[in-house]
């Protein structure tokens, strides 16, 4: 059969991957197109599209490139019914893939969405163009299934979080092997630093992240780069400051690491479930902020609260991500009880999240439901 997978992230392109090797063994004539990353492509994908071409972060950001996103929207109808797939799979990516979506479904294209829009943090009307638009919702977070059956009485299907998978999976590396590879302290402890994966947020957020390093001679601190982003990108924060980079490894890092200032998103929770103690940063365009705050009606903004409904991790928003309550939160995750809190609340995390196989269980309902339709 036919797939056309639309991821626009880097954690869409690793979820995607993963979902394209299942879909592979679940399916063996697989033939698959789709707008990813590196990882799809590796994974067996013809890749129509790069997602570093396509990450646009805030309100004021798209509105600057509108143009550029009504390209991309256009050119993808077109990709897709000159391919015909049998169906047409959306990886997150709320903004692009809901148009997309309402677009196939006029044109009579089978659609599943896997890892579901966050229309539970914001902009809860869309929950009508979801139930109009698509055929099939797998969602990877457990408190979704109630938020879409319950609440607004729409089916859907719970396959568990795929990150569990993709850490799991992952080679360990040795830590005396690890540091030696990367030109790091032999001893000293890591603490890692995830600005993000797209520009406008790596500038907002690295500087005020480097600014505590001085303030803790005992450790040594990493920056985790993106591998959407080059090193001619990273050069002016690393001669600011004595840091180490280390690109495209950020979970070779975070299992080796002792704490982590993390930008809100998916690597709030990576972060977690490799057990790493973390504070949890994030700024926007003053302009962008405040719009959000208007839509936004969540107590928390990191996934690690959210799935837990309570405060785990320290969530510096805004102004108050700032040199002084860094270095304070920071220092009560490197030692003492605030630290065992944290990484025992982890475990509880996990369990919550349904264990492995997301991948494997979304793949073998998206082959269903094509069969049976």
């Amino acid at each position: 059969m036919k797939y056309y997978i639309i991821a626009g992230e880097a954690s869409g392109d690793l979820h995607g991957s993963n979902l394209i090797k299942a879909l592979k063994i679940k399916d063996k004539e697989a033939n698959i197109r789709c707008w990813g990353g590196d990882l799809m492509e590796k994974a067996g994908g013809t890749l129509v599209k790069n997602y570093k071409d396509m990450g646009f972060m805030g309100f004021i950001e798209v509105v600057t490139n509108i143009n550029k996103i009504f390209k991309n929207i256009a050119f993808c109808k077109t990709d897709i019914a000159k391919f015909n797939p049998d169906v047409i799979i959306f990886i997150d990516y709320s903004g692009f893939n809901l148009r997309i979506a309402s677009w196939a479904k006029e044109n009579n294209f089978k659609t599943n969405y896997y890892i579901s829009p966050q229309i539970w943090a914001s902009r809860e009307s869309r929950i009508h163009k979801i139930k109009r638009d698509i055929d099939a919702m797998y969602v990877i977070l457990p408190f979704e299934k109630e938020f879409y059956e319950k609440k607004h009485q729409y089916p859907v299907n719970f396959v568990g979080h795929p990150l569990i998978d993709a850490i799991d999976d992952l080679p360990r590396t040795p830590d005396n092997i690890f540091r030696e590879e990367n030109k790091l302290h032999p001893t000293k402890p890591i603490i890692a630093l995830l600005p993000g994966s797209r520009k406008q947020e790596v500038q907002k957020m690295l500087t005020l992240m480097l600014s505590v390093v001085e303030s803790f001679p005992d450790y040594q601190f990493v920056i985790a780069g993106a591998p959407s982003l080059d090193l001619d990108f990273y050069l002016p924060f690393l001669k600011a400051s004595q840091v180490s980079l280390i690109s495209n490894k950020t979970y070779d890092l975070l299992s080796l690491s002792h704490a982590a200032l993390v930008t809100s998103g998916t690597a709030t929770l990576e972060t977690a479930l490799f057990k790493v103690p973390q504070v949890v940063c994030y700024r926007a365009h003053w302009i962008s902020y405040a719009i959000a705050k208007r839509i936004i009606t969540l107590k928390f903004i990191s996934l690690v609260n959210l799935i837990m409904d309570k405060e785990v991790v320290k969530e510096l928003i805004q102004n108050d991500l700032n040199t002084k309550n860094i270095k304070t939160e920071l220092s009560k995750i490197l030692e003492g009880p605030y630290r065992a809190t944290q990484i025992e609340a982890y475990t509880l995390l996990e369990k919550k999240l349904g264990g492995k196989g997301a991948s494997e269980k979304a793949a073998d309902l998206i082959v269903e439901n094509i069969a049976g339709s």
